[in-house]
């Protein structure tokens, strides 16, 4: 464990996919600033991320962004401590923009500059909604590009206990959402349209045979083939109760198979991060289910629930208090980083 100074301030930044984010987070706890631009409203118009159109937005964002966090934090460069930057997972054009950037930064200024894995930083947006956290607990993460369940032993290290063997269950909606005739993003728009619906539709049991593992692509798929079905037949599509039906469906394989692991495993405190933590059934389901056991439940502040850089700032100072080294300018973009990749 390194002997950081106090009030050690952290300028980070995250381009991992569609958002440009910059934030200035101090002592992994506190924000300072926490500045993201979308572009939801340009990828949706094509029903989904367009890598090459994000990088070149996020090439016409970043210096504005990271320009707007220090302005917002009231502070300039010469008060910042460390650089994180997001290096992976992510695509790589978004990723490369980012770590280019604060590689350049770092080169020029002398701060040193901390790679994050974006999986990382993630879990870490719980440190920033509650200062009390810490390791040992059970975290749901369901971002995105991924579903799995991860028993977090301390702020470096985490083992796997369960993970989707195919599509997350943020694709998963994305895709019926797109069937459905709905756009993009399809998280936020499947909970809108389910609180118009009801689930009354059964595509599938929701308990299989995977144990800890989730599989959503047949999900996907049981769903599609619904909506098929009465097109051939030329019936009326329930759009509310569909969305209504397979969030709940989906729902429930989550959270029966949190606790499950919480049992199994002892855990005290379960945690959810990752876009998909924004869900209000999900919330409301997991923390009910966590309740009856006695066990604490915790999710992120909705701002950190997306893509953001201050969790990265959390995960960064994290990963320099306890022992990780800092990068040069070696560091590449990694788009295909998992859990248990480090940085020699």
């Amino acid at each position: 464990m390194r002997n950081l100074k106090k009030n050690y301030k952290i300028l980070s930044i995250e381009s991992s996919c569609d958002d440009t984010s910059a934030s200035v987070v101090v002592d992994g706890r506190i924000v300072l600033s926490n500045v993201v631009s979308s572009q939801i409203d340009i990828h949706t118009l094509f029903g989904g991320v367009v890598p090459e159109v994000a990088s070149r937005n996020h090439i016409m964002a970043i210096d504005n962004v990271v320009k707007k966090a220090l302005t917002d934090a009231k502070l300039n460069l010469r008060d910042i401590d460390a650089i994180a930057v997001t290096y992976g997972a992510g695509l790589v054009g978004s990723l490369l923009v980012g770590v280019s950037f604060a590689k350049a930064l770092s080169f020029a200024t002398k701060i040193p500059l901390i790679p994050v894995n974006h999986i990382y930083g993630h879990i870490a947006s719980n440190y920033l909604t509650y200062k009390d956290l810490e390791p040992e607990f059970l975290c749901l993460l369901v971002s995105g590009g991924h579903t799995a369940l991860i028993k977090v032993k301390d702020y470096l290290h985490h083992e796997v206990i369960g993970q989707t063997l195919d599509d997350s269950v943020g694709e998963s909606f994305d895709k019926v959402s797109k069937v459905l005739g709905l756009g993009y993003p399809g998280g936020p728009i499947i909970s809108k349209r389910s609180e118009q619906g009801s689930d009354n539709i059964e595509f599938g049991k929701i308990h299989d045979d995977l144990g800890y593992n989730f599989s959503f692509s047949g999900k996907k798929t049981a769903v599609i083939n619904y909506i098929h079905h009465l097109e051939q037949k030329k019936l009326d599509i329930p759009v509310n109760d569909i969305c209504a039906s397979y969030q709940k469906w989906a729902v429930e394989d989550l959270v029966y198979k949190t606790i499950k692991a919480t049992k199994e495993f002892g855990f005290k405190t379960v945690v959810i991060a990752g876009g998909v933590s924004a869900n209000k059934l999900l919330r409301e389901r997991l923390k009910c289910e966590c309740e009856k056991i006695g066990v604490r439940c915790l999710f992120p502040d909705l701002k950190y629930c997306t893509d953001n850089a201050a969790m990265i700032g959390s995960a960064g100072y994290y990963n320099i208090l306890y022992g990780k080294e800092f990068a040069d300018n070696n560091l590449s973009p990694n788009p295909s980083l998992t859990l248990f990749d480090e940085i020699n």
